[in-house]
Parts: C-alpha cells; structure tokens; sequence
C-alpha cells in the first residue's frame, strides 16, 4: 500500500506539469481552434533556455546559486514571451483563416527553427542543473512512509495554485469573459466590439508564457531539457485535450493530471521502456472510442 501511495504522489509531480502545459495550450487552442506544435517548441525552449542561462550565471558571472536560476528563469520568461508575441502576430494570426495544415506546418517549422537556433548557440554544450531543494520530505510513520522532496512539492504546489487562480480569472474576470467570447464565436464578439484579433494575440503570448514556465519548472525537476523531452510532452497534450478539453483550460489540466498518474503507476509495475508506447495506445483508444460515442463516422 505505501509503494501505490508512492507512486501516486510521484504521479502528482509529474502530473502537474502536464496540466501546466495543457492549460496553456488550451487559452491557445480556445481561439486558434487548430492543432500546433507551438506550444511544445516553447516549452523546450524555455526549458533549454533557462538551463543554459543559469549555467552561463554560475559560470561566467559567478553568481550565487539562487540568482544564476533566478537569471535563467527570468531569461527563459523574457525570450519566450518575446517569441511567442512575434510568433502570433507576424505568423499565426496572418494564418487562422486558412487550411489548418498550414498552421500544422508553420508550427512544424518553428519547432524546427527554435530547435537549431539553440543547437547552434549553444554549440552542442549541453550543461545540466546542480540539484537543489532536494531534501527528502518522509510523510508517514512505521511501515507506512513515503517521500518527496521541497523542490517536488514546491512544484506542485505552485502549479495546482497558479491553475485554480487562472480557471477563477477566466470564468470570473471581465478579461476571461472576452476570451471566452472570442473562442465560443469570433465573428459575433467582433459585432459586439470586440478587437478579436488583439485578444488573438495576447491569447498566444498568455499561453506562450504559461508554456514557458511550464519548461521552467520542467528543466529545474529533470536538471536538463531538450527538444525531444519538449515534442514527447506537447504530443501527448495534444492527444490529450482532442478528447474534450480542446477549448476548456481546466478540463485540459485535469487531463494533464491523469497521464502524470498513469505514467507513475505504470512505471511502479512494467517496464519504462514501454511507457511512453502505453501512453499513447491509450489515449489513441479513448480519442477512437470518443468520436464512435459521439456517433461520428471513423470508417
């Protein structure tokens, strides 16, 4: 009982990164209402980016351990943010009106683009995170103990308060009702003078730095990022947020929640080579049996 209570709260972890993300890419999919890869290449950037920057702090300008991550976190905000407003308004939004496969393919060569910027900044270097915050937290007593760290349930603990505090803004605020507006009917929120194209923008940049703090937390957890690690999460949030949760943020999160628990418990009793192929064969079954239970044709 207390390796499943374990494994459960290593699901937790992981799974508030996931919900994280795919908060994130649901305030972009509520307005965009295409897939992308954006918000993946974001997320690895971010990743990478503050990696590299808190190695370039501790290394070169010599600073205190604390500073060098709060320099590469707030590098990490800054650059990402600055891409992903330039992103939306000079490549997507001149794109939402046409063929989906061509945000598919915008979004592809973004990635790409990001993936060899870094590549060729950084020269190959691959630097990774001095840990920190990593004293064990035992909860329990006798023969019934499990454990975290304070860097673990810091994590968590801010994910799951930055996701409630943003599902509030977006069902109560004036700012969340215009969002909503927009992704329910663009063509009608614009006859109600609504600047659909501005709260298009500023949708893509929101979620663009939701993205980025997600690669934060994410490089601070696993001491590195790449853009492998950044496809694997975005790709099962897509997948994710297809069976329901496309235009819904918290619905997405919760989802984001679920796999980070199926993927713990899988790896407390089968082998981890092949849990990454189980994620996807479920959520391929539950996308197949969502769309026959909606009486859609998938012959």
């Amino acid at each position: 009982m207390a390796y499943f209570a374990q494994q459960i709260i290593n699901g937790i972890h992981l799974g508030a990164l996931y919900a994280l993300l795919a908060f994130g890419y649901a305030i972009a999919h509520g307005v965009l209402h295409r897939a992308s890869f954006l918000h993946g290449a974001l997320f690895a950037f971010a990743g990478q980016t503050a990696v590299f920057f808190t190695a370039f702090g501790w290394n070169s300008l010599l600073l205190v351990y604390p500073a060098a991550l709060a320099l590469g976190a707030l590098a990490a905000l800054i650059y990402t943010a600055f891409i992903a407003h330039f992103l939306a308004r000079h490549v997507i939004q001149p794109l939402r009106l046409a063929s989906p496969n061509m945000t598919i393919a915008a979004s592809l060569a973004v990635l790409i683009v990001l993936m060899e910027a870094v590549r060729l900044a950084s020269g190959n270097w691959s630097p990774w995170l001095s840990p920190f915050l990593n004293k064990v937290i035992p909860v329990g007593g006798g023969g019934f103990v499990i454990t975290t760290t304070t860097l673990k349930l810091a994590i968590t603990l801010l994910v799951l308060v930055l996701v409630g505090l943003a599902s509030l803004f977006l069902r109560r605020s004036r700012a969340g009702l215009v969002w909503r507006a927009v992704s329910q009917d663009e063509q009608a929120s614009a006859l109600m003078g609504i600047d659909a194209g501005r709260i298009f923008v500023l949708s893509l940049t929101a979620s663009g730095l939701v993205a980025a703090l997600a690669g934060v937390l994410a490089a601070w957890h696993y001491g590195n990022m790449d853009f492998a690690t950044g496809i694997s999460f975005a790709v099962k949030i897509l997948f994710l947020t297809s069976l329901g949760g496309l235009s819904s943020p918290p619905t997405a999160s919760i989802g984001g929640l679920a796999i980070g628990l199926f993927e713990a418990l899988w790896d407390g009793w089968f082998p981890l080579v092949w849990r990454d192929a189980a994620t996807y064969c479920i959520l391929v079954a539950l996308l197949v049996a969502t769309r026959r239970s909606n009486g859609l044709d998938i012959s």
